[in-house]
């Protein structure tokens, strides 16, 4: 009788295992169709995001026209060409046709959610560009007719994406898309050669105190009143980064030389000084003077010297060693003082940009160029006639966008676009 029941004890134990053994089959067939399917599914949506990457990207990159202030409707299908020039296992993605449907391709705003309007990305097909002046950078961005954007949806849903274990569980192929959103913002970090010279502009002395750039109805020069705390507009800056503080000798190699050598990065110090330096200061008007091939009948440019600059921080527009680079802004150089101890009336102006006085008396004259451009010092006073003075101009006129976007708004908007989500 005990062997009989240890044969049947057995043989029951043997048949658990052989069920044992094969559910464990079956599971480890389920986890490795589920490991290896997973892996091809990731790999091709992969394939499907880099191509609504590029879309976006190449899109938001010709989103305006070349003076930066004019939306461009054809960018809708640069968007669509670079997202469907791309592959996922050698299928071409799917992106609905710009032109018939603008589902999968779309300019819009995007937000990051800075003032009123949530952040995310706002469809929008208006093609009348907002003004970028007397307003900040909050503003623009809870301002949904902005168009700042452009969103691309890639598809794999006619091709599916093929399965290979999966289909012992009847799942043939599967459906999938990816899309991307590229920001096209405000000039950031500068290219080599993008800032035109050795000065850095103070943010301060562009900005209202609400921080709105409100530069085209305002003047500035750099030594802006008798305040030494608060006199400086602008400082000279080497362009180092990590910063060293600015010397004499880097700056006068930089001086007419082509701009910054190596890129700028926004949000890090920048190396600079406040203050004069006299032999930098002597270059830089000898360039002044030469950037006008017919100049007035005082040798003097009579046309404004345009000069795209970084902006960098200067809390009560004093200067520090290491101010932030916070972007870029296009100045008009209207005039530049001589040297000397005390200032020459004669050395005043007698014509720029349209403006004319022949006035023997050059205070006389003085006093009519700063009312006629709005020179001002920062304590709202129409500008001295200072020595080794720069008096300039911030532009509102529309400028070739420049840099990487990601700055603050100073009236130019950045040539590179960076995707957000």
């Amino acid at each position: 009788m005990k062997r009989l029941y240890l044969k049947k004890l057995i043989e029951t134990q043997s048949g658990a295992t052989m069920i044992f053994v094969a559910i464990c089959i079956f599971v480890l067939v389920a986890f490795t169709a589920l490991a290896v399917d997973l892996g091809h599914l990731f790999v091709a949506h992969n394939e499907l995001q880099n191509a609504a990457d590029a879309g976006a990207l190449a899109g938001a990159r010709f989103l305006y026209t070349n003076n930066g202030h004019t939306i461009n409707v054809n960018a809708n299908q640069v968007a669509f060409d670079a997202a469907t020039a791309n592959i996922s296992e050698s299928t071409s993605v799917e992106v609905n046709e710009p032109l018939t449907n603008y589902d999968d391709v779309q300019r819009g705003h995007w937000s990051f959610g800075l003032g009123n309007l949530e952040r995310g990305f706002y469809r929008s097909d208006n093609t009348t560009p907002v003004n970028l002046y007397n307003q900040t950078t909050q503003q623009l961005d809870e301002d949904p007719n902005h168009i700042n954007a452009v969103k691309v949806i890639t598809r794999r849903e006619e091709s599916e994406i093929a399965s290979f274990f999966a289909r012992i569980f009847g799942f043939a192929g599967f459906q999938q898309s990816a899309e991307a959103v590229a920001y096209i913002g405000f000039a950031g970090t500068l290219m080599p050669t993008e800032a035109d010279q050795p000065i850095a502009i103070c943010k301060q002395s562009i900005t209202d105190s609400n921080g709105t750039y409100s530069g085209c109805n305002i003047g500035r020069m750099l030594n802006s009143g008798s305040n030494d705390a608060t006199h400086n507009t602008a400082g000279w800056t080497n362009f180092s980064q990590p910063c060293d503080t600015a010397n004499a000798s880097e700056m006068r190699d930089l001086i007419c030389a082509g701009g910054n050598p190596a890129p700028v990065t926004y949000g890090e110090g920048i190396g600079a000084t406040g203050g004069v330096q006299d032999n930098v200061f002597r270059e830089l008007r000898d360039c002044w003077i030469d950037s006008d091939d017919s100049p007035g009948p005082d040798g003097l440019p009579n046309e404004p010297w345009s000069l795209t600059l970084p902006v960098v921080d200067c809390p009560g527009n004093n200067v520090s060693n290491c101010p932030t680079l916070l972007g870029a802004v296009t100045v008009q150089v209207v005039f530049m003082s001589p040297e000397g101890g005390t200032p020459d009336w004669d050395d005043a102006p007698t014509e720029m940009a349209g403006w004319q006085n022949s006035d023997p008396d050059g205070q006389v004259r003085w006093n009519d160029f700063v009312q006629h451009f709005g020179l001002k010092n920062v304590d709202d006073l129409y500008a001295d006639y200072a020595k080794k003075s720069i008096y300039f101009l911030p532009t509102c006129d529309p400028q070739e966008p420049a840099g990487l976007s990601g700055g603050e708004n100073f009236g130019i908007l950045a040539k590179i676009p960076v995707l957000v989500d």
